[in-house]
């Protein structure tokens, strides 16, 4: 069957359920939405026999679909119809929500039932809940679709739908249904309109005299101040603002003036924040529920798990640094095993691409950006005193996928992708990526995952070695499993043979050709491509700016032609 992807942008959904298809050996090609006649030349160019929308924003013409079968996965109940599902969800506080495939249609959201799943509501942003229950629902509606369509079935129009019918037609949300009265609204209603708009469109909110959006809500059990809204503490970047009932921590900012972007909230604020009093946190104390706190460090049975769960999984200079000191403090504890357990959204998407473009200087914030990556990844391949295992559940993505390669064992989701490329960012790329993916893969298959750049379904990933352990999509599982899996390698009764194996081969591999040839080698290619030089044909810099502020591509990615 020849399955067309077309979307909006090549989002995350787009990439797993792409994955997902080539992996079930479906003959499956990707297009953008860039314009009809652009729709239409794919259509000619790859002859589809159904053509499926994971992210649609506009209208596909008539004459595609009164053609061809198009079904667009709409996240919402049966019924719902609207851009601004899953946040009218949130707000309303709805116990339940779907995901339903639709058939394309005059109007948008309208068409035929194709299929529908629906799964209970967690207390989330809405990037989270599209990103685990809309994924996994998604999955398996174009799963149920595709064989429905392939044995001649056909969608059953909404008027002869035999379900539940709860869904309503619902209006694109304003900033006027999410404003925050701090006067009134308490922190947990707070955190529910924040939830709403995470990641975009954000809140609109007065602070400091200036409309911001905000971003990255979490909140606070301890601290206090006087007047809601006020911001009465700062930490890593993020600002604490007091509320009627207690304190909410706020990462990240955009000002609401024209080629503002998202960027972390001391960062926009700048010297408006001086003197407010900071509020650190000791690099491996245990969780805290209520606060911000994206590094972590817990240790049972001889292992030691270290969280890091960064904004978008974006690692810039400081995240590096600062995870690095956490490697080597925790390589000191008595542990037998350092499990790098990263997030439950990200595990590392790499260097901070927005605060980058944000920076006057972009070649120079990029060199120490990608020098902060190889530091600490550099932490992970050089740590001897422990085996070291990669707890991959969240998006890992260019240096941040190759950063998981460095453990000794890597353990994902079943239902997860890899991007360990970076061709498509217009890159050569660094991390120790010429090391570490030939380690795992070999030498021909690092070259064509490289050259082809597309993501890796994690059974291919485990099928050519870049994967050891395929587990739970639940995240509760996963991190049980995870466990059972470190605790087994700490108990070993050859663990001291082990930890000589890896000591060395690690030995070896210096001899044959030193770490510090690889960076070397990489960091040549990657000054070119911070000072201007393309590779690939693809422009890092134009494609830094897209990604950043979002903008329309003006043409299909390299790695999808």
């Amino acid at each position: 069957m020849r399955i067309l992807l077309l979307s909006t942008s090549y989002n995350m959904l787009t990439q797993l359920i792409h994955a997902h298809l080539r992996e079930g050996g479906y003959d499956v090609s990707v297009t953008l939405s860039l314009s009809d006649d652009h729709l239409r030349n794919a259509v000619k160019t790859f002859h589809p026999d159904i053509i499926i929308c994971p992210f649609l924003k506009e209208r596909i013409p008539d004459d595609v679909f009164l053609h061809i079968p198009c079904v667009i996965i709409h996240p919402g109940i049966v019924g719902d119809r609207g851009p601004s599902s899953l946040d009218w969800a949130i707000l309303e506080e709805q116990q339940e929500w779907g995901v339903t495939a639709i058939a394309a249609a005059e109007k948008l959201d309208e068409g035929a039932i194709w299929a529908t799943r629906t799964f209970p509501m967690r207390s989330a942003a809405k990037a989270s809940i599209y990103r685990n229950e809309v994924a996994e629902a998604a999955l398996a509606l174009v799963d149920e679709v595709v064989q429905r369509f392939a044995s001649g079935d056909t969608p059953t129009p909404i008027d002869a739908w035999k379900g539940e019918i709860r869904g309503t037609a619902k209006e694109p949300m304003r900033q006027v249904a999410r404003v925050i009265d701090w006067t009134r609204d308490t922190t947990d209603d707070i955190v529910r309109k924040m939830n709403s708009a995470e990641s975009s469109p954000g809140v609109l909110d007065q602070l400091l005299g200036e409309e911001r959006y905000l971003y990255g809500p979490h909140k606070e059990g301890k601290l206090r101040g006087p007047t809601a809204g006020a911001i009465i503490g700062i930490r890593n970047k993020a600002i604490c603002r007091a509320t009627i009932d207690g304190a909410i921590w706020i990462t990240h900012l955009k000002n609401k003036t024209p080629l503002s972007i998202k960027l972390p909230a001391t960062t926009v604020l700048g010297d408006a924040v001086k003197g407010v009093p900071a509020y650190p946190l000791p690099l491996l104390s245990a969780e805290t529920h209520e606060t911000n706190q994206d590094i972590w460090y817990e240790e049972k049975n001889s292992v030691g798990y270290l969280h890091f769960d960064f904004y978008s999984g974006a690692m810039g200079p400081d995240e590096c640094a600062r995870l690095a000191e956490a490697i080597r403090e925790a390589k000191k504890r008595p542990t037998r095993v350092l499990t790098l357990m990263g997030g439950t959204e990200f595990w590392s998407n790499g260097m901070y691409l927005h605060e980058i473009e944000a920076d006057a200087n972009s070649a120079e914030r990029s060199w120490q950006n990608i020098n902060a990556m190889d530091d600490m990844v550099k932490e992970i391949i050089t740590l001897e005193t422990q085996i070291t295992i990669s707890a991959v559940f969240g998006g890992a993505g260019a240096g941040g996928a190759i950063m998981a390669l460095a453990s000794d064992v890597v353990c994902g989701r079943s239902h997860g992708i890899l991007n360990p490329h970076y061709r498509a960012m217009g890159l050569y790329g660094s991390e120790y990526w010429t090391y570490l993916l030939p380690r795992r893969a070999g030498k021909r298959k690092a070259i064509e995952i490289t050259h082809i750049s597309l993501p890796i379904a994690a059974a291919e990933a485990k099928r050519i070695g870049l994967i050891d352990h395929t587990l739970s999509d639940n995240r509760t599982e996963f991190v049980g499993q995870v466990r059972e899996i470190a605790e087994t390698i700490a108990g070993a009764p050859d663990f001291d043979e082990q930890l000589a194996r890896k000591h060395n081969a690690r030995a070896t591999d210096e001899a044959t050709k030193p770490l510090e040839s690889y960076r070397n080698e990489e960091l040549e290619q990657m000054k070119k491509n911070f000072s201007g030089q393309s590779f690939a044909g693809v422009s890092y810099d134009k494609y830094r700016e897209r990604f950043v502020r979002k903008l329309r591509p003006e043409k299909i990615p390299v790695n999808l032609t």
